[in-house]
């Protein structure tokens, strides 16, 4: 058994969840999800809480159990507290700006790159140094601060570019010099 897939989600009291077959639909203060989860994967709702069950023991269905629990618990604290990822700018000269919806970052190329958020993220600036990325949606949150952290990686020599909040970069030590003369 699935040690992930037999938890069962815990559903607030402000948030409501609707099955019908395959497609749950998950509504809450900050909005609605809705997701087609794979044929065989079914849900039993009962007390404020939502169990995933398997048909059966076969490699597939073991395998989609724990993916379709994560996923329905990830809509369910999404609609309830939405989700965040924060990144830093590091380097001399970059910057983040907010231009109404949109950002306009300067990474050290010989123009401003703007980035455009999709319907239902939000980005927000903070100084000039952090970008929140905000939404419902987990997967699409990751996505989008993975599509501007691409804009400049951070480089191994020095560390500037743009990475996650918290994250750490392998730093290399570059060439000796002018050593052996």
């Amino acid at each position: 058994m699935s040690r992930i897939g037999k938890l069962p989600i815990p559903i607030a009291t402000n948030v409501q969840v609707d099955i019908a077959g395959s497609t749950v639909t998950v509504k809450g203060p900050k909005g609605e999800l809705v997701r087609e989860f794979p044929a065989g994967i079914s849900f039993q709702q009962a007390d404020g809480k939502v169990l995933v069950v398997r048909p059966d023991d076969e490699k597939r269905s073991r395998a989609l159990h724990g993916l379709s629990r994560s996923l329905l618990n990830n809509m369910v604290i999404g609609v309830a507290d939405g989700f965040t990822r924060t990144l830093e700018l590091q380097g001399v000269g970059y910057r983040a700006t907010q231009a109404g919806q949109k950002v306009n970052l300067a990474v050290g190329y010989s123009h401003p790159v703007e980035v455009e958020p999709p319907p239902g993220i939000q980005l927000e600036v903070e100084g000039t140094s952090r970008v929140h990325v905000r939404g419902i949606d987990k997967e699409l949150v990751g996505q989008v601060a993975a599509n501007i952290r691409k804009v400049r990686k951070p480089e191994p020599y020095k560390g500037k570019g743009i990475r996650y909040l918290g994250e750490r970069v392998r730093r290399k030590a570059g060439k000796a010099g002018k050593a052996g003369k």
